[in-house]
């Protein structure tokens, strides 16, 4: 028997203690299920190179994950965490300067090249990347965290980011979902960063259910649907698509704040990587920018330009 999707007003009235609150990522799986989607999508898509480049990030991701053991914080660390209601290993915290993230971002360049098809444009990013201080990378990590768009380089900043998925998928690996403490609903409660796109799950406990993905370290959390991720209304939600294109992927718009973030029905499409078909859908994005609504928050692997202050 086929799995039916829940409206919203049937998981409003489901006992919520039994529904699966985190879903935490899969070290064998989470960027090897990225760059394969990442691959199919490439195709027919006005970025398809780009595209292609990110799953060959992608592959370097899952191989670096492979053999990374970031130290997780302290046990009181973690225990403030919990108290205070706030997110468990914060990405913006000193706590970064432990992880030792920039090798991992070195590690990760060596990849990228080793997988061969490396432009003169992308050489020279990846030269500039390497020229870069331990200090300079961390103003760019806390300028992206923070999403301060001006103090950022658009052309760096997909693979500074594909490190710290790296290292943050792997400490959200090693921890128990039952650790996670409730923060506020619009951002991960893992690590403090914003969902990149949501996505209705198909199968066992998660039938039905609305999860947002975390750009960062990939953890779920579950949320209600037809209430919007970003201000937590639920008036004024809308649900696009483009004619002849994906029927699994929609962009949900609110009007309250006039943002938008994609959402995914695994129904529809099993096969469906909220960050990969979010980052494949460039054409949506521009469709819902002329109808007046804004991202409510970047692709992590697709940083844009800010516009001179002369232009």
């Amino acid at each position: 028997m086929p799995n039916r999707i829940l409206d919203p007003g049937e998981i409003e009235s489901l006992d919520h203690t039994a529904i699966p609150r985190i879903a935490l990522p899969s070290r064998a799986t989470t960027f090897s299920a990225r760059a394969a989607r990442l691959r199919t999508q490439s195709t027919g898509s006005p970025i398809g190179g780009y595209i292609r480049l990110m799953s060959t990030v992608a592959d370097a991701q899952h191989q670096l994950l492979a053999g990374l053991e970031t130290e997780l914080p302290s046990a009181d660390q973690l225990a403030t965490a919990q108290q205070h209601s706030m997110p468990l290993i914060p990405a913006l915290s000193p706590f970064r300067e432990t992880t030792g993230w920039q090798t991992v971002l070195h590690r990760l360049l060596d990849k990228v090249e080793a997988g061969g098809a490396v432009t003169p444009a992308l050489a020279r990013v990846i030269d500039s990347i390497r020229e870069k201080t331990d200090p300079q990378l961390d103003a760019q990590a806390d300028a992206m965290l923070a999403h301060r768009y001006n103090e950022i380089d658009p052309a760096t900043a997909p693979f500074i980011m594909a490190a710290l998925q790296v290292v943050w998928t792997d400490l959200a690996c090693c921890i128990n979902a039952r650790d996670v403490p409730y923060v506020e609903p619009g951002v991960c409660p893992v690590c403090g960063s914003l969902p990149v796109a949501s996505v209705v799950r198909v199968g066992g406990s998660q039938a039905g259910l609305r999860y947002l993905q975390c750009g960062l370290c990939a953890s779920e959390w579950h949320m209600v649907r037809a209430k919007c991720s970003n201000c937590d209304s639920t008036k004024g939600i809308a649900y696009h698509g483009i004619d002849g294109g994906n029927p699994a992927l929609k962009a949900e718009s609110c009007d309250e704040c006039h943002t938008y973030r994609k959402i995914g029905y695994q129904e529809k499409d099993y096969d469906f990587e909220p960050l990969a078909d979010d980052l494949a859908s460039l054409t949506l994005d521009l469709l819902m920018n002329e109808a007046g609504y804004q991202r409510a928050a970047p692709n992590p692997l697709l940083w844009p330009e800010v516009p001179s202050d002369d232009a």
